[in-house]
């Protein structure tokens, strides 16, 4: 079945105040208060998710590798939550590291929950939530199926890894704080500090891997349950900084090196979308012999 790419018909969203095509894919923008926040389009698609059990710095419980199938596109905020978007939202700052193009941290899952009821009921037809486990994962690798998005990871001894340098804020490089987003290079799908930086809540919680392939897997939801958080951060070792590094923590929990990202909308604005970016020959060779579709 074809899909109409979103925006293809020229009519964006009402809320949008920026939308276009570029290098990396569509992407679409809201603006409140001054501050504009991007969006990339994340096509329906399937990936690989967890890691090997060779892939440096893993732990058991990103085993076995499975495959998953997000059965619906959606858009992703191309940055954590800002500081600024923050501020323009809840009208205060957090934040331990202040500085309006940072991250906001210091953010609980319960308060992340709070800015998207608060700006959702700012913006008609936003419809803002925290993405999932799978649909993060699937987003952060961008086609890709090694330890970053870029390639695979080597830790060294002291516990570094020369290949994070370019993407990513971990403890190796960050001097003690968080940076103000957008510094480092994107995924192949136009996605920022998807690895370092800050921690991302997700909106679900624990889920215990198979090798059973899935449709949209969806962890612990129940009122009080721990919840995902993905990424790594700027206090975090090399290890962690990879795409399959996931842990759980009670949703009260807070932090300077918590923050989040949202996502808006199941379908998209058109139903689905194609779209041909690049991806590891690995995944592209599992891709053609299964008859996997590209996301």
């Amino acid at each position: 079945m074809a899909f109409m790419p979103p925006l293809a018909n020229g009519n964006p969203p009402d809320w949008a105040s920026e939308w276009g095509q570029d290098e990396h894919g569509l992407f679409v923008g809201f603006t409140i208060a001054g501050v504009t926040q991007r969006m990339r389009w994340m096509a329906p698609g399937r990936f690989r998710m967890g890691s090997p059990a060779d892939e440096p710095g893993r732990d058991d419980n990103e085993g076995p590798v499975h495959e998953v199938t997000i059965s619906k596109g959606f858009w992703l905020f191309d940055t954590p939550c800002t500081q600024a978007l923050w501020r323009s939202v809840m009208g205060n700052n957090p934040s331990r590291f202040q500085s309006p193009d940072r991250p906001v941290e210091q953010v609980s899952w319960n308060e992340a929950q709070g800015f998207i009821t608060r700006i959702n009921s700012m913006v008609p037809g936003l419809s803002l939530a925290l993405p999932t486990e799978a649909q993060w994962e699937y987003a952060c690798r961008a086609g890709t199926d090694t330890a970053l998005y870029t390639g695979p990871i080597d830790i060294d001894g002291d516990g570094k890894a020369t290949a994070l340098d370019p993407i990513a804020w971990y403890d190796g490089n960050s001097k003690g704080e968080t940076h103000p987003v957008r510094v480092k290079a994107p995924n192949g799908w136009g996605l920022y500090d998807m690895l370092g930086n800050v921690l991302e809540w997700c909106a679900d919680g624990r889920r215990n891997y198979s090798s059973a392939p899935l449709v949209d897997p969806i962890g612990e939801t129940d009122n009080g349950a721990n919840r995902s958080l993905r990424g790594g951060s700027w206090d975090y070792a090399a290890r962690n900084a990879r795409a399959a590094f996931r842990r759980w923590f009670h949703p009260d929990l807070r932090g300077g090196s918590i923050g989040f990202r949202c996502v808006q909308g199941q379908a998209g604005p058109a139903g689905g979308a194609e779209r041909s970016l690049p991806q590891s020959p690995r995944l592209a060779e599992r891709r053609g012999a299964a008859g996997m579709t590209a996301p």
